[in-house]
């Protein structure tokens, strides 16, 4: 039994979905899950949807409408002019987040954000499923919905686990007998029926909760490049290729922010002791990187992670004391309430910092929240620099001549916070 992902750029456009199939085509066996993100830049212009219904202009109509179009062109050219149901289907989907928009009394951003951004995932699922049947690749398009539920933490859903495992053990082994099963990623249930996503890029997520409810034998993700690289290849164009990873390096890795792989993703697979593959969707039938409980990583060169648009957050308390636990307490309370997520954190005697992804709607909620108790002083506009396994020299090379507001050091990493 297997789970297959492919992001966004391996469905971008008619070619690419048909390069999937290809995939598909080579990997024939039944039991197998297909979890598939949104095609290419959709997530993006759903952003662009949803930010503009939110500042009440009216332009969001047409922006949903040009989303409904690049998916036609995709249609047209996979189906050329035959008979299908696709174009029917996607403009139900289409139709019903319009009905929704336009009923919808809510003001939580997060809330509507779930709901619409999540149509990506549907759309790009059914043009997949239905092309897939249409070349007699057999297969059963199943709702994410029916089978990863959770809490009502609206765009980082936690999932409940018990619940989830039930559906997904009940739900996906008998669609098995006649085909393999293809299903959204990122997306999840409330238990009022509301969708909730689970943080951006979560499909990679996706795959590896239907791996554990699954038990399976491996899970694949599909990328476009021939697998891990020490740092990311369009940034570092010198980034060497990975084999092998521990389930620990990698779990490192993506706390750190590495893009290759959603930073949930590893724990479930490594409590059930599945190993993971990061493979090439252009080289298909070249080998990636493996995941596993024992990878050999005694030759790993330096790991680099870069992570820009990073806000700094210092905050001091308005009685002049020192910072102490009590204070602590409520910073940290007011950060896990709102699912902020801390990239690196620092003590001074009367002052605390924080560094963060900048996120509007949550630093402004954060700084709403506390600046009654603490004088908050704002950073933004910085980078964040990890390093593991790292040397003097690509320390040196990284930030010569950066003005750097906070470095920390342990045995194994650096981490060098820096103006942008």
């Amino acid at each position: 039994m297997q789970v297959y992902k492919f992001g966004g750029a391996s469905v971008k456009d008619a070619q690419a979905v048909k390069n999937v199939i290809s995939i598909l085509k080579e990997n024939p066996f039944k039991e197998k899950v297909v979890v598939i993100s949104a095609m290419g830049k959709t997530t993006n212009d759903l952003e662009k949807v949803i930010n503009e219904y939110y500042a009440h202009n009216t332009e969001w109509k047409n922006s949903i409408e040009t989303v409904y179009t690049k998916h036609l062109a995709i249609i047209s050219e996979l189906f050329e002019n035959q008979p299908n149901t696709c174009d029917i289907a996607v403009r139900k989907i289409i139709d019903k987040t319009i009905d929704f928009l336009s009923q919808n009394h809510s003001r939580n951003y997060n809330f509507i954000y779930d709901q619409v951004v999540s149509i990506g995932e549907y759309i790009s699922t059914t043009i997949v499923s239905e092309y897939a049947n249409h070349q007699s690749v057999t297969n059963t398009l199943v709702d994410a919905k029916h089978c990863i539920f959770t809490d009502n933490a609206y765009t980082e859903g936690k999932i409940d686990w018990k619940k989830t495992e039930k559906a997904i053990s009940t739900v996906i082994p008998p669609l098995f007998e006649t085909g393999f099963v293809i299903t959204q990623g990122f997306v999840g249930c409330t238990q009022e029926d509301f969708t909730t996503t689970l943080g951006r890029e979560g499909s990679d997520y996706t795959a590896a909760i239907f791996s554990y409810c699954l038990n399976a034998e491996r899970m694949t993700v599909w990328k476009d490049v021939e697998g891990i690289m020490n740092a990311d290849p369009k940034e570092f164009p010198e980034a060497t290729f990975i084999s092998e990873l521990t389930f620990t390096e990698a779990i490192e890795m993506t706390y750190y922010g590495a893009s290759v792989i959603h930073p949930k993703t590893i724990k479930p697979i490594q409590n059930r002791n599945i190993p993971l593959e990061v493979r090439s969707f252009v080289n298909y039938n070249k080998r990636g990187s493996i995941i596993s409980a024992n990878a050999n990583t005694s030759f790993l060169p330096p790991i680099i992670i870069h992570k820009r648009n990073q806000v700094l957050l210092s905050f001091s308390a308005k009685d002049f004391s020192f910072i102490g636990e009590d204070h602590l307490s409520k910073v940290f309370s007011t950060f896990a309430d709102l699912r902020l997520r801390i990239n690196m954190m620092q003590n001074a005697a009367i002052s605390f910092s924080i560094c963060v992804d900048y996120k509007k709607e949550k630093i402004d909620a954060i700084i709403d929240e506390l600046s009654n108790d603490f004088s908050i002083v704002q950073n933004e506009k910085l980078s964040l620099l990890t390093i593991r396994h790292f040397n003097q020299g690509i320390i040196d090379k990284l930030t010569k001549e950066k003005d750097i507001l906070i470095r920390q050091i342990s045995r194994n990493t650096i981490q060098v916070l820096m103006r942008e």
